[in-house]
């Protein structure tokens, strides 16, 4: 479930430059997540009969909950997904890939059934410490009756607590290309006129493609296997100390506004 709220935030750190030999994108950013426009559209599970579903999962996750590992294909960052039902408002959520442990989130919904919390750990896409934090939503619509209470609409409104290796980046131009680092040791150099580079470090992108759209603002595209899957922009404001950036979801459908600021 996580991956949900982390997939905006991954997408930031992927963010390119303008190319000029001063350029004030030059250095390093971080996201303000106290400033995060989330995504309108819901999540949707249903835990019921012994079944979890993920319904705006990408592909969709349709597996047994019953603590055991079970087989999820079309996810480049995991293989398999466990589900243990500790009570009828809570879960345990363990995700592997090649058999080593990548992910693992305690998901658990408030008595009056309002609000969901994910407490997170998080090393799918990263090359050193894993990603931690904590999620909340708020729900948006209930499950079926007989139902455990996770099923139903979910709505992000908070992520807290993240760990900064999450939500800072650093970059370089040097002529026309810029050059993307970060902390859980994704990488590329691109070339500012929207040829596609390749990705390094991330299983989830093949290629990005970078455009500078106008004076302050730039676009970058990243493909997996050719396929467009986000679309995200950054535009700097006047003194070069803040970024307004827009991501936009390909395969969920979702759009998420949030500003960085230049460390």
């Amino acid at each position: 479930m996580k991956k949900i709220y982390l997939a905006v935030i991954a997408a930031a750190l992927l963010l390119p430059v303008l190319a000029s030999a001063q350029s004030p994108f030059d250095g390093t950013w971080r996201v303000n997540m106290n400033n995060v426009d989330w995504p309108k559209k819901p999540d949707v599970y249903l835990l019921q009969n012994g079944m979890y579903q993920c319904k705006t999962c990408v592909p969709l996750v349709d597996i047994k909950a019953d603590g055991e590992d079970q087989k999820v294909s079309g996810h480049p960052y995991i293989d398999t997904m466990s589900v243990k039902v500790i009570n009828d408002h809570e879960i345990q959520e363990t995700d592997k890939r090649n058999g080593k442990v990548v992910e693992t989130s305690t998901i658990t919904v408030s008595p009056d059934g309002s609000t969901m919390t994910v407490e997170f750990t998080d090393s799918s896409n990263t090359n050193g410490a894993p990603v931690t934090g904590r999620a909340e939503a708020t729900r948006v619509a209930k499950g079926p009756a007989g139902s455990n209470a996770i099923s139903g609409s979910w709505r992000t409104t908070k992520v807290e607590n993240i760990s900064s290796n999450a939500i800072t980046w650093t970059y370089k131009v040097n002529g026309d290309e810029l050059t993307m680092t970060n902390p859980t040791g994704q990488s590329y150099t691109a070339k500012l006129d929207g040829t596609e580079a390749p990705m390094k470090g991330d299983p989830g992108v093949t290629t990005v493609s970078v455009k500078k759209l106008g004076k302050n603002t730039i676009e970058e595209t990243d493909l997996r296997d050719g396929k467009v899957i986000s679309v995200v922009k950054m535009t700097v404001e006047p003194g070069g100390k803040t970024a307004n950036l827009v991501a936009e979801d390909k395969l969920h459908g979702t759009t998420t506004r949030f500003t960085a600021t230049k460390q």
